[in-house]
Formats: C-alpha cells, sequence, structure tokens
C-alpha cells in the first residue's frame, strides 16, 4: 500500500509549488492528475502555467469522471500520482443553479454533504488499495473572507470536512503559507499541553 501525502494552503500560497517539489523528490514515475476544467481564458492560463512548470518525464492523466477511479487507472503504471487540485474536483458536485443570495434547501445540503463524503470515502480506499504514492492538493478555504452567499458558506464547509479527513488519513500533512510549508503532523504532536 502506499503512503497518503495532504498538501493544503490558501490562494496563491505556494501549495501546488510545494506538492511538484516533494514530487520531483519521489523515486519513480510520477503521473499529474489534473482536475481543472477550463472554463474560461483565466482558468486557461492558469493550467498553462502549471503545464509549463510540470517535467517532461512526468505523465498526466485529465481527471473527467470520479477521482478514485483516476487513481486506480493511474496507479498501476507510476510510483507517485499527484492530484491538484481536491477542490476543483469536489466543485463540480454542486449543482449549477445554486441560488446566490437565498438559504439552501436542506435536502440539497444533505445530498452534497452525503455526495463529498461518498467521494472521500472512494478516494480514501483507492489510495488504500494501490501500491503508488499519493499526492493530493487542496485549498484551506477557511482561512479566508467569509462568502457572501449560502452556496459559497457550504461549499467552504464541505471543504473543511473533506480537508479534515484526508489530513488526519494522510501519513503526512502539510499546511503552506505564505510558501512555508508546515508539517501538520510534527505540530500536533508538539501542540498537546499533557
Amino acid at each position: 500500500m502506499g503512503k497518503l501525502v495532504f498538501v493544503t494552503g490558501g490562494a496563491r500560497s505556494g501549495k501546488s509549488h510545494f506538492a511538484e517539489m516533494l514530487a520531483r523528490r519521489h523515486p519513480g514515475r510520477v503521473c499529474y492528475i489534473a482536475t481543472a476544467v477550463i472554463v474560461d481564458d483565466e482558468m486557461a492560463r492558469r493550467v498553462a502555467l502549471h503545464r509549463q512548470r510540470r517535467p517532461a518525464d512526468w505523465s498526466t492523466l485529465e481527471c473527467h469522471a470520479r477521482l478514485a477511479d483516476s487513481l486506480l487507472q493511474a496507479a498501476p503504471s507510476h510510483t507517485l500520482l499527484l492530484v491538484d487540485c481536491l477542490t476543483l474536483y469536489l466543485a463540480r458536485f454542486l449543482p449549477a443553479a445554486l441560488p446566490q443570495d437565498t438559504a439552501l434547501p436542506r435536502a440539497v445540503e444533505e445530498r452534497l454533504h452525503q455526495q463529498v463524503d461518498e467521494e472521500i470515502t472512494a478516494i480514501l480506499t483507492a489510495t488504500r488499495s494501490i501500491a503508488a504514492d499519493v499526492l493530493i492538493v487542496s485549498n484551506e478555504v477557511g482561512n479566508g473572507l467569509v462568502p457572501p452567499y449560502p452556496a459559497g458558506r457550504l461549499f467552504r464547509d464541505l471543504m473543511g470536512y473533506a480537508n479534515q479527513i484526508l489530513a488526519r488519513e494522510a501519513e503526512w500533512a502539510y499546511v503552506v503559507i505564505a510558501g512555508i510549508p508546515l508539517d501538520l503532523k510534527a505540530l500536533q504532536a508538539a501542540a498537546l499541553p499533557w
């Protein structure tokens, strides 16, 4: 069974750079699993920058379906699977027509919580069943501004939930702040008062 490494941080924190640095140091074949869907020129520019930074010998797999399936597909021929990023992947589960200014129906919230829970469970099941190591990048969305609309707050909460589970289950978990990675597992042990 491979190891799970979790990297989080805010927007432009350097989390992807750090994850890519870890991947460059990993022995063996790397597969970059891209979750971004290009919907506009800004996203196209971001994706192009990510592509330019990647070493030529890395494989790229665009995740168009379930992330767990992409992990299982890439694992047999790679020793490290770098997923960038979980946030863009989970955003796919938000209905396109969510109201911005009114509270969401409880049934919608419950369904989204269930979908995220099922996806995280599937991702963890996949990572535990393959020999390749898995490095997952995710946005830390709870340290920024509180979204001004209910759907944004719900997504923030869903990401916080997903990040907590992955950080807890990972062998290594890092948060990147202003380009500096902090080892969360080491800080957790050091911070316990008794």
